[in-house]
């Protein structure tokens, strides 16, 4: 397999001679870190198990990434190896079948003109045709995050129908998903192991020793989630990531993405307006 970047990546942490064909739950994410904190229910689905694998592609360099304490002095360059290593030791500690880095810098994933990144994206699918897909959801507010989301969801729609994944879910990120109508929201329950999600969230300590307490964070989220999704029932579960259903944009491309994401919006202004006008008439 050929990337676009010369300094691409493929890390297999078992050295198994052909981990691509393997993989069932494949996580697409924008930056080193966003897998674990975004696509956890893939990699708590797969691990240890014999028939399901998860694979991982982070789509950027790492280059801009945020630096403080330990990491201030650190150069473009240096930054990049930190990133792409703890990328690596996460790969190792959740029992990934495979580990894609495509190094892209941040404005070419971006960029609406370039295509590379979506046929990249496009070969690994090709190579790995998962069942299940994770990448950014297209309500997040992360300019790279809804690049990444476009070109997935673009090579997604260039595969044949037949090769398609199951399912494809876009995962909270630089927004939560609580704002959708319950009856929308994918619901993962991801109590288990939770000793691993702290795990795979502290591997990332160059951005956590910098004062961003993603791995905190990440958890709490998935607490609040499990404890606020219903206000009159006892918590069926003590943590939970929720997902929005890109499936149907991927299994009829005729679609248009725009609407599509706008229609959860437009129903959760609807049933604003409707709690509010049946109270205040």
């Amino acid at each position: 397999m050929k990337f676009h970047n010369a300094h691409a990546r493929l890390f297999v942490p078992d050295q198994a001679p052909e981990p691509l064909g393997r993989i069932t739950h494949l996580g697409i994410g924008a930056h080193q870190d966003d897998l674990e904190f975004m696509a956890f229910h893939g990699i708590l689905t797969c691990f240890r198990s014999r028939e399901k694998w998860f694979g991982g592609v982070t789509c950027t360099d790492g280059a801009g990434s945020s630096r403080a304490g330990d990491y201030a002095d650190f150069s473009d360059g240096k930054m990049q190896q930190v990133r792409i290593q703890e990328q690596e030791a996460a790969a190792v500690v959740g029992n990934y079948g495979a580990m894609i880095q495509l190094g892209y810098p941040s404005s070419a994933v971006k960029s609406p003109s370039a295509h590379s990144l979506k046929n990249d994206l496009l070969q690994i699918l090709t190579a790995t045709r998962p069942d299940v897909v994770y990448t950014h959801n297209p309500a997040d507010k992360h300019d790279t995050h809804i690049g990444v989301f476009a070109s997935a969801i673009q090579a997604l729609r260039e595969m044949p129908a037949a090769h398609r994944p199951k399912a494809v879910y876009g995962c909270e990120g630089w927004r939560g998903l609580d704002w959708m109508p319950d009856k929308e929201k994918v619901v993962h329950n991801v109590a288990a192991h939770e000793n691993l999600a702290a795990a795979l969230n502290g591997v990332f300590d160059s951005q956590i020793a910098g004062g961003k307490r993603y791995d905190l964070a990440t958890l709490g989220r998935r607490r609040a989630n499990a404890t606020f999704f219903e206000s009159h029932a006892v918590d069926k579960c003590e943590s939970v990531a929720l997902a929005m259903d890109l499936t149907p944009l991927v299994a009829d491309p005729s679609l248009d993405i725009v609407e599509y994401v706008l229609g959860f919006i437009h129903r959760f202004e609807a049933d604003v307006r409707n709690k509010l006008t049946k109270r205040l008439g």
